[in-house]
Protein backbone atom coordinates (compact mmCIF):
# COMPACT_ATOMS: atom_id res chain seq x y z
CA UNK A 1 0.00 0.00 0.00
CA UNK A 2 1.10 3.60 -0.29
CA UNK A 3 2.39 5.46 2.74
CA UNK A 4 -0.88 7.31 3.39
CA UNK A 5 -3.07 4.24 3.12
CA UNK A 6 -0.63 2.21 5.23
CA UNK A 7 -0.77 4.84 7.96
CA UNK A 8 -4.57 4.94 7.80
CA UNK A 9 -4.80 1.16 8.17
CA UNK A 10 -2.26 1.26 11.02
CA UNK A 11 -4.34 3.87 12.86
CA UNK A 12 -7.52 1.81 12.37
CA UNK A 13 -5.82 -1.35 13.68
CA UNK A 14 -4.39 0.54 16.68
CA UNK A 15 -7.85 1.93 17.48
CA UNK A 16 -9.38 -1.56 17.46
CA UNK A 17 -6.53 -2.94 19.58
CA UNK A 18 -6.99 -0.15 22.16
CA UNK A 19 -10.74 -0.83 22.31
CA UNK A 20 -10.02 -4.51 22.94
CA UNK A 21 -7.29 -3.80 25.50
CA UNK A 22 -4.64 -5.56 23.41
CA UNK A 23 -1.09 -4.22 23.45
CA UNK A 24 0.74 -4.68 20.17
CA UNK A 25 3.43 -3.10 18.06
CA UNK A 26 1.87 -2.13 14.73
CA UNK A 27 4.28 -1.12 11.98
CA UNK A 28 3.94 -0.10 8.37
CA UNK A 29 5.98 -1.70 5.62
CA UNK A 30 6.26 -1.42 1.88
CA UNK A 31 5.05 -4.30 -0.27
CA UNK A 32 8.49 -5.50 -1.29
CA UNK A 33 9.62 -6.11 2.31
CA UNK A 34 6.28 -7.02 3.92
CA UNK A 35 6.58 -10.72 3.13
CA UNK A 36 9.95 -10.97 4.86
CA UNK A 37 8.98 -9.07 8.03
CA UNK A 38 8.89 -10.95 11.33
CA UNK A 39 5.28 -10.45 12.32
CA UNK A 40 2.28 -12.26 13.74
CA UNK A 41 0.03 -10.99 10.93
CA UNK A 42 0.17 -8.83 7.83
CA UNK A 43 -2.86 -6.59 7.32
CA UNK A 44 -3.16 -5.20 3.81
CA UNK A 45 -5.62 -4.49 1.03
CA UNK A 46 -7.15 -7.35 -0.95
CA UNK A 47 -4.89 -7.02 -4.01
CA UNK A 48 -1.66 -7.22 -1.99
CA UNK A 49 -3.22 -9.84 0.25
CA UNK A 50 -3.57 -12.20 -2.70
CA UNK A 51 0.05 -11.60 -3.68
CA UNK A 52 1.39 -12.09 -0.13
CA UNK A 53 -0.74 -15.15 0.69
CA UNK A 54 1.07 -18.43 1.12
CA UNK A 55 4.08 -16.98 2.93
CA UNK A 56 5.18 -17.68 6.47
CA UNK A 57 3.10 -14.86 7.98
CA UNK A 58 -0.73 -15.03 7.92
CA UNK A 59 -2.22 -12.31 5.72
CA UNK A 60 -5.44 -10.48 6.60
CA UNK A 61 -6.98 -8.72 3.60
CA UNK A 62 -9.03 -5.60 4.30
CA UNK A 63 -11.51 -4.10 1.80
CA UNK A 64 -11.99 -0.74 3.54
CA UNK A 65 -8.93 0.33 5.53
CA UNK A 66 -10.91 2.96 7.45
CA UNK A 67 -13.74 0.59 8.44
CA UNK A 68 -13.26 -0.11 12.14
CA UNK A 69 -15.97 -2.78 12.11
CA UNK A 70 -14.34 -4.75 9.28
CA UNK A 71 -10.89 -4.49 10.88
CA UNK A 72 -12.30 -5.58 14.26
CA UNK A 73 -14.08 -8.60 12.74
CA UNK A 74 -11.04 -9.72 10.76
CA UNK A 75 -8.68 -9.16 13.70
CA UNK A 76 -10.90 -11.24 15.97
CA UNK A 77 -11.06 -14.01 13.36
CA UNK A 78 -7.27 -13.95 12.95
CA UNK A 79 -6.72 -14.21 16.70
CA UNK A 80 -8.87 -17.35 17.01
Amino acid sequence: MGFGSSMMLKMTIEKVLREKGIKADVQTSDFSTAGSEKADFIFTNEEFGRQLAGGTVPVVAIKNIADTKEVREKLEAALQ
